[in-house]
């Protein structure tokens, strides 16, 4: 047996999970999500629990069984809490603003990058003097939440020997030395 996938998923309050072929629909107070679900798994919900079980233990239904769960979990848990995620802009001149929910990044190119966030996602900036640059971003969807930050920080990956580029708030980079000096 799954030992995530035989797990209880807690509804909290305020928060509605329904089944309807083969489709879970979470709603809640911060907004609402769908999820399609493989035939072979099948959910249940008993009043604030819900249960994701297979069939059988072939190796196709025990993989899924793990995944839905989760998927069904981090959905609830989104909509009742969200999902938040800072990223840091580390470098000399790099700054970043935004105009409602576009991005502009200016990053060391000789042009700027624009970002345009889909309207699920919630973006701040913060540009204080002395401190790098942050951007804070939020959602209920945790999956866009995670190809958003994705993409940002694509621009510019942090790099092993300064440090500079855009990385996650608290995330420890790995430092290489420099060179060494010669004889």
């Amino acid at each position: 047996m799954s030992r995530i996938g035989k797990l209880p998923i807690n509804i909290p309050a305020g928060v509605t999970v329904t089944v309807n072929n083969h489709i879970v629909t979470v709603k809640g107070p911060k907004g609402e999500l769908t999820q399609q679900i493989d035939p072979m798994i099948d959910v249940t919900v008993d009043g604030n629990v819900c249960h994701v079980t297979r069939p059988n233990d072939e190796k196709e239904a025990r993989s899924k069984h793990g995944l839905y769960r989760a998927l069904i979990h981090n959905m609830v848990v989104g909509v009742s809490e969200g999902y938040k995620k800072t990223l840091e802009l580390v470098g000399v001149g790099y700054r970043v603003e935004n105009q409602g929910q576009i991005l502009n990044f200016a990053l060391g190119y000789t042009h700027p990058i624009y970002l345009a966030l889909p309207p699920e996602v919630k973006v701040e900036t913060k540009s204080e003097r002395n401190q790098n640059p942050l951007v804070i971003l939020e959602s209920p969807d945790k999956q866009l939440l995670g190809q958003v930050c994705a993409k940002i920080r694509s621009f510019r990956k942090p790099e092993p020997y300064k440090g500079k580029g855009i990385k996650f708030q608290g995330e420890v980079l790995r430092r290489k030395a420099g060179k060494s000096a010669g004889k």
